[in-house]
């Protein structure tokens, strides 16, 4: 009798014990954190920081939010990370300029489209001008419809917010419809549209939007059925950036009150390592990661499209 209370006191101690060498193997492991511009969360969460994390046994923690609020978070240093991909190279200049950042890598590129929701009362409009049906109402004219509910995210902190705005003034003359930015935005800074990015495209789901800007590799990555728009208003081709893009502009004020010039920016994904970085090992080596075949594959599978330009 004794020897069994002996031996299960044993077996108690060795689980015990073992129980304690995986907790500390599992808190030894590195903290790896990658800050990005809010739309990449689904091919960042569950692809792209998982995969790196398991293949370099790392903790990966991953954080979201419009591209030029992080960016300036990090500037402030109120948030530490060790990687930072941006859309677009304005918030990279923030870093930089602040002391930040050095050299910033392309890793991937998208463009800007219209998303709807599949369920709600004007989804059978939307898709019949996916499906280029005959008779179909414009996209834009739709947009326009009374009590239709746009979405989009805050141009003073997220590019997104900013290239919406580009878009519709393009489309304005492109379409050669006088009045459609306003018609279908309001003011720049509309409280009825705007919510923060991480959030927009799960509000077009959940039918509290019933339509809203997207780039196509977000808009992929959760399903959701979107309109495709020309190249000449879609901000993804570099080539039109200078005779086509480049000719619309507006101004915003940023948090302090200042009024500033915002202009078109190639919608191109950018890495940095960031020069506060804890493990700039690490870093480099989650860049590297992002450029190789099997991170390339990830973004493709995730509506990505390839890197395009140069560095920054």
């Amino acid at each position: 009798m004794g020897n069994k209370k002996t031996m299960a006191m044993m077996q108690k101690a060795l689980l015990t014990a073992a129980l304690l060498v995986a907790a500390q193997a599992s808190q030894a492991a590195e903290d790896f954190r990658v800050t990005y511009a809010g739309s990449m969360g689904v091919v960042m969460d569950k692809y792209l920081g998982p995969d790196f994390a398991k293949e370099k046994k790392v903790n990966y923690q991953g954080q979201g939010q419009g591209a030029y609020g992080m960016a300036n978070l990090l500037a402030s240093k109120k948030v530490v990370a060790d990687v930072f991909v941006s859309i677009t190279p304005g918030p990279v200049k923030i870093l930089q300029k602040a002391g930040l950042a050095g050299q910033a890598i392309p890793v991937a590129s998208t463009s800007m489209v219209i998303a709807y929701n599949p369920k709600g009362k004007y989804a059978e409009k939307f898709a019949a001008i996916k499906d280029g049906k005959a008779g179909a109402e414009p996209w834009w004219k739709v947009l326009q419809t009374p009590g239709l509910h746009f979405g989009r995210t805050d141009p003073v902190s997220d590019p997104q917010g900013q290239n919406i705005i580009f878009t519709m003034m393009l489309a304005e003359n492109y379409y050669k419809q006088p009045g459609l930015e306003k018609a279908v935005l309001g003011d720049v800074q509309n409280p009825q549209q705007i919510s923060g990015e991480g959030g927009l495209l799960t509000r077009l789901e959940a039918g509290q939007v019933d339509a809203a800007s997207g780039y196509e590799s977000a808009t992929r990555s959760a399903h959701l059925p979107y309109i495709k728009l020309p190249d000449e208003i879609n901000l993804s081709n570099p080539q039109m950036s200078n005779d086509g893009y480049s000719k619309v502009t507006f101004n915003v004020k940023d948090a302090a009150g200042k009024e500033k010039t915002l202009s078109t920016q190639p919608l191109v994904f950018y890495a940095v390592v960031l020069n506060n970085a804890p493990h700039p090992q690490l870093a480099k080596q989650f860049i590297s990661y992002m450029q190789s075949a099997r991170g390339q594959k990830l973004f493709e599978q995730n509506g990505y499209d390839k890197p395009k330009g140069g560095n920054l």
